[in-house]
């Protein structure tokens, strides 16, 4: 079993492991919602979802202490969605990243899991900042973002062939 690292009322975060989420990578990174709003990231088979774990995840968790995780039911165990802390070379910050498969979505699953992992930030991993970044578009993850306490920025480019997208922060609050 992966490591557990957050819970919460109806959710469970844990680490992704390759042998155990690779199917359910492979669909959740196939949904329309994913390819229109994050981008296609060419994985069509189960071993392609492995290794989209073992090399982004997986390298991000012994590297940083932390990364994307995957979001589950604790009434079912059902895999639903990942969400979690990423350190893209393109940004000074670290990031928050959030996706559910679509029939999860509207039941507050994102906002749920990204306070907790907003909560981490601050106590496991003392962050005193965090961004987020979204394609304008993108009108359900800007809801959580703000729904979250973030708070738009500027737009930006990550990549000279890129469009523009939006650059959301949050300091990280103490209680």
């Amino acid at each position: 079993m992966s490591k557990l690292i957050i819970e919460t009322e109806r959710l469970f975060l844990r680490e992704l492991s390759a042998g155990e989420d690779a199917e359910f990578i492979l669909e959740l990174v196939n949904e329309p919602a994913w390819i229109r709003n994050i981008g296609d990231r060419g994985i069509r088979e189960v071993e392609g979802a492995r290794d989209y774990i073992l090399n982004g995840p997986a390298v991000s968790y012994e590297k940083f202490g932390f990364g994307l995780y995957l979001v589950g039911l604790k009434a079912t165990g059902e895999s639903i969605g990942i969400c979690g802390l990423i350190k893209r070379d393109s940004l000074e910050d670290v990031d928050i990243g959030f996706a559910f498969l679509e029939n999860f979505w509207s039941k507050g699953y994102a906002a749920e899991s990204a306070f907790a992992v907003m909560d981490h930030a601050r106590r496991a991993l003392a962050l005193k900042r965090v961004v987020a970044i979204t394609i304008p578009s993108n009108r359900g993850s800007i809801n959580v973002l703000e729904k979250i306490g973030f708070k738009f920025e500027k737009m930006i480019k990550t990549d000279a062939d890129e469009e523009e997208i939006m650059l959301f922060a949050s300091e990280v609050k103490k209680n």
